[in-house]
């Protein structure tokens, strides 16, 4: 059952996630529009988009159902097997709008300080297992930029080495980054904090919209 509950959240996430890309193209504001189907009482489910999915079940049990039905039944599972290409290509989504929005700003991601605000996969946990953080990280590593990363649930000092330096949440490292990206939306990420220290905000949940800030939301 458990299998089953969480195929059909990684599909529903994954439908948010693709209409949050192109949305944008249509002159939808995605946000506003789930908001809207959010005031339906009865008959809805709300899912917003994000960097991706992580964790231990979310994108390893709907995998693995696919795996059994092609096994068993010779055909494809086409809703799983697509929901896994778009929830794995949202971390690179995300790095193609930070690639964008610093082009905007005059920047290059080269060189540039960036802060992710959380690591873990979801809010309030420090389970960073799969976590679409942890390949947005090195995505961006990758391109030369100078990546740090605050999370006020991860230890600084886990058995397996975060992707890159972990520094304590606060105005002095919104302060000390030419762009802060938040990726989880743990509550101790204060958007009027954010908004007041980060010079340049990518908001991937969410949690800014109705607050002053530079920047934009996914």
């Amino acid at each position: 059952m458990k299998l089953l509950e969480n195929t059909f959240r990684h599909v529903n996430i994954a439908l948010v996630n693709e209409l949050a890309m192109f949305a944008g193209d249509l002159g939808v504001d995605i946000w506003s529009a789930i908001d809207a189907a959010s005031s339906k009482p009865f008959g809805y489910m709300r899912f917003t988009p994000g960097p991706g999915v992580g964790g231990h079940c979310l994108p390893i049990d709907p995998s693995y159902l696919s795996w059994r039905v092609r096994r068993q039944s010779g055909h494809p599972f086409r809703f799983v097997e697509l929901a896994n290409d778009v929830n794995e290509h949202m971390p690179d989504y995300v790095v193609t709008r930070v690639t964008a929005l610093l082009n905007r700003y005059g920047r290059p991601v080269n060189g540039t300080r960036i802060l992710l605000l959380g690591l873990a996969y979801k809010a309030g946990t420090s389970d960073w297992r799969e976590s679409p953080s942890v390949i947005v990280a090195e995505r961006l590593t990758a391109l030369g930029a100078i990546v740090r990363a605050a999370d006020p649930y991860v230890s600084p000092a886990p058995t397996t080495a975060p992707p890159c330096e972990l520094v304590e949440y606060g105005p002095t490292a919104l302060a000390d980054c030419d762009l802060a990206i938040v990726l989880v939306d743990h509550p101790e990420f204060d958007a009027s904090t954010i908004g007041a220290h980060a010079p340049l905000v990518l908001d991937t949940k969410g949690g800014m919209r109705g607050s002053a800030f530079t920047g934009e939301v996914l």
